[in-house]
């Protein structure tokens, strides 16, 4: 059973925003404005792409990277990442663990699509998140694996 204090339960509705966040960043902007985003911190330990990336800078060097290569093919994806089942847990006052459900549905092009799709995944996410200097919480790590994948 889950206990927070007040402070806690208050900063359980931030940390979700934040993640809220870097979905909709995701979602709306395909990753390119991550920093503008500010939901991930300088120092984020990231995988992504099959490959971990350390810092902002590479995960920002992915996502752009991405895009480039997608509009050099069939154009950029429109995804959609539903956050489901998050959990939160306290290391101490400034330092959480939190894990999810992610199920992500994309397609190349601009929506709406009249087509079935299947989510292209389904992934167990694990994040860290951290309280910092300016009071804000943060992504410090990003990993998810996936149970369901479309072939």
């Amino acid at each position: 059973m889950a206990r927070f204090t007040p402070q806690q339960a208050a900063d359980v509705l931030a940390i979700k925003q934040v993640i809220y966040e870097w979905g909709d960043e995701l979602d709306i902007h395909n990753g390119l404005s991550m920093r503008e985003a500010d939901c991930l911190s300088a120092d984020v330990h990231y995988n992504v792409g099959g490959q971990w990336r350390e810092g902002l800078a590479q995960v920002e060097a992915f996502y752009k990277s991405r895009a480039e290569t997608m509009r050099a093919g069939a154009g950029l994806m429109t995804m959609r990442h539903i956050i489901t089942s998050l959990r939160v847990s306290f290391e101490d006052a400034d330092h959480v663990r939190v894990g999810y459900l992610l199920v992500f549905f994309a397609a190349p092009g601009e929506g709406p699509f009249e087509a079935y799709c299947d989510p292209l995944a389904v992934a167990d996410v694990k994040m860290e998140c951290r309280r910092e200097e300016d009071g804000e919480w943060r992504i410090t790590r990003f990993d998810s694996g996936q149970i369901f994948r479309r072939g």
